[in-house]
């Protein structure tokens, strides 16, 4: 099978264009229009690309029943299309653009698994079943995308399962896609950041495994409230563990002209904590430790739970996106042991797949609080977004 791609001013021209070349059996699986810039220009017509297949001759024969036609996606896919330009000509609806995103991203992606013998195959086999309702074949299409994106099972299962139970036949696709994508916004629910006390200092306590970044968050957190906001922050540090990692945060703290502190026990973390009542916050960084560590568990509850109750607090774990989802299980199991948390995720930009930022979250029932991408400091950080994250999950394009 050949699929090919054609421009042109219309459609029309575009497929005539593929015709020429290819013959009058191609069949057309996707249009596109094309633009010169940004996603908001989408529909100023300027060239028009379609993605036409077309069967070749085979060189072997096929056992019976195993010969298998090239089918194009459904069009109702295509109406939905459709329908989604219409309404943003109108200005119906600025969420659109992620729903159209999303749902070009599954075409082309539908595209390719047409692309194989393997796939040919599985496709006559179920011909010979009873046709699927189109809005069945678009579920799948929707469930194997999340599983690619490394969503758990279990939870891609839910979804479908909660779509399934609402589906009407022949119900626009657009419709469908706009209602998953709102249900998974509402699952990850709203991100909660670092917000000021309303009593001096409030303590903010960073948590998690060795080598996730949790310093290195701290310090991009410490640079936005001292040189952006002009709040008055100290740094302590409980791990006494690793020399390099409290060297590493007396460094930033020397940059950032703020005090540091190391802290070995209760009463020196209460000494520090008088010292600095004044300022804004206390940013903690904390050892990272094995859930088989007993002796370190229990120092690190000692330091958390020490705090005067007339204090604010509030605990962060720090957790890498790059982590196999049974391994982040065991780090939250673990901590959830000690204290209730909000949820960091570093290192997104070292990997493609963000999957486990929806694991972990439903898993935890944790809040949301902020991502990290980069080692830059203090840019490559920013408060989670759940609808750009959600559009990612679904197949759009992870950088618009």
């Amino acid at each position: 099978m050949i699929i090919k791609k054609f421009q042109g001013k219309t459609e029309q021209d575009a497929v005539e264009a593929a015709k020429k070349e290819l013959g009058n059996g191609v069949v057309v699986m996707n249009v596109k229009e094309l633009n010169k810039k940004g996603f908001f220009t989408l529909f100023k017509r300027k060239m028009v690309e379609v993605t036409v297949a077309l069967e070749e001759e085979p060189d072997r024969v096929l056992p019976p029943k195993k010969e298998a036609a090239v089918k194009a996606p459904d069009p109702k896919i295509y109406e939905a299309l459709e329908s989604i330009i219409r309404e943003k000509d109108e200005g119906t609806d600025k969420a659109i653009e992620e729903k159209l995103e999303s749902l070009q991203s599954l075409l082309e992606k539908q595209l390719q698994m047409t692309g194989t013998e393997k796939e040919a195959e599985e496709e006559a086999a179920e011909s010979e079943k009873e046709p699927e309702d189109s809005n069945e074949r678009f579920l799948k299409l929707l469930y194997h995308t999340m599983l690619e994106n490394e969503i758990s099972e279990k939870y891609a299962n839910q979804i479908i399962d909660e779509l399934d139970q609402m589906l009407k036949p022949n119900m626009p696709i657009d419709y469908i896609l706009s209602n998953v994508y709102q249900k998974m916004i509402l699952k990850f629910g709203q991100s909660s950041t670092i917000t000021p006390g309303t009593r001096k200092p409030k303590l903010i306590y960073f948590i998690g495994p060795t080598g996730v970044g949790k310093t290195t968050t701290i310090a991009k957190l410490a640079s936005k409230y001292t040189v952006d906001e002009k709040m008055k922050v100290a740094l302590f540090t409980t791990d006494t563990y690793r020399i390099a990692a409290a060297e590493q945060l007396r460094t930033y703290a020397n940059i950032l002209e703020v005090p540091f502190r190391v802290i070995y026990t209760v009463d020196e973390m209460r000494e520090g904590i008088e010292e600095f009542r004044k300022f804004d916050y206390i940013l903690v960084d904390t050892t990272g430790h094995s859930h088989q560590n007993a002796e370190q568990q229990e120092a690190m509850k000692e330091i958390i739970h020490a705090v005067d109750e007339s204090l604010e607090k509030e605990i962060y774990l720090v957790v890498s996106a790059t982590t196999k989802y049974k391994d982040l299980i065991n780090i939250a199991d673990n901590y959830s042991a000690i204290t209730d948390y909000k949820l960091i995720f570093t290192k997104l930009d070292e990997t493609t797949s963000l999957g486990n930022l929806f694991n972990l979250k439903l898993y935890t029932d944790a809040q949301m609080s902020y991502v990290t991408c980069g080692q830059n400091v203090p840019d490559d950080i920013e408060e989670f977004n759940p609808q750009k994250t959600v559009k990612t999950l679904l197949g759009g394009n992870r950088n618009s």
